[in-house]
């Protein structure tokens, strides 16, 4: 098994210089030198087991022990190298279509969330219409805590919440002073700071411009959820 051949060949297909394998296994969090990867394709020394599957990896070696075994094990076993390209041809189709991936990790990464197309007000006080929305597919990109998200409205939240923006929701009927949440008053849904007043709450904006609304205990407060980003 000559393994520095399968390397050094496999690099070529990748048209790498040593340098270059060097700098992307190093990206990959591998950190080699050009003269290792030498040793290596020499046969002066070898990879060790994180190094190789991470060369692996940088060098698109779709079967390690196929390839390390010229076909003689693996996925590889019995094919030429037009049987193994066919296989990883269809390796790609199978992994483009979507069809069969891993459906634990795709589901932990992408689910669908209700966003609301009436925007929560953060200047005017726009009523949030819990009938209107349309279920959107999300990822990583949104807290896994957030139950829905709202399209804000308005400047009164800047520098921290822009108009146009999405901010996403984790329902909840309550906060604690300074948190930051959706409110249902008089009838109108703001995105708001929650303070504590002299002698009521209030629904503080973080542009100055825009004064604080005093929570008159004549008109009840409904929280609507938590702001996670």
């Amino acid at each position: 098994m000559n393994i520095g051949a399968v390397i050094a060949e496999a690099r070529e297909r990748n048209a790498l210089s040593q340098t270059e394998l060097a700098a992307r296994l190093t990206m990959l969090g591998v950190n080699v030198t050009n003269q290792a990867v030498s040793k290596w394709e020499n046969n002066q020394t070898l990879p060790n087991a994180q190094q190789l599957i991470v060369l692996c990896a940088a060098l698109g070696i779709y079967d390690p022990v196929g390839e390390f075994t010229n076909g003689r094990a693996g996925c590889y076993k019995g094919l030429n190298s037009d049987g193994r390209r066919k296989l990883e041809e269809y390796h790609r189709l199978l992994l483009e279509s979507g069809r069969y991936a891993l459906r634990e990790e795709r589901d932990r990464a992408r689910r669908m969330l209700p966003l609301y197309s009436i925007a929560v007000s953060a200047g005017t006080g726009q009523f949030l219409d819990g009938e209107n929305y349309e279920m959107v597919e999300v990822g990583r990109e949104v807290p896994e805590g957030a139950n829905f998200g709202v399209r804000v409205a308005g400047d009164s939240m800047e520098p921290r919440y822009h108009d146009g923006q999405t901010v996403w929701v984790r329902q909840q009927r309550s906060l604690m002073t300074g948190e930051t949440g959706i409110f249902l008053y008089d009838s109108c849904a703001y995105l708001k700071q929650l303070k504590a007043g002299k002698d009521c709450m209030l629904l503080h904006s973080l542009n100055s411009r825009y004064p604080d609304i005093a929570v008159s205990p004549e008109l009840p407060l409904r929280v609507l959820g938590k702001v996670l980003n």
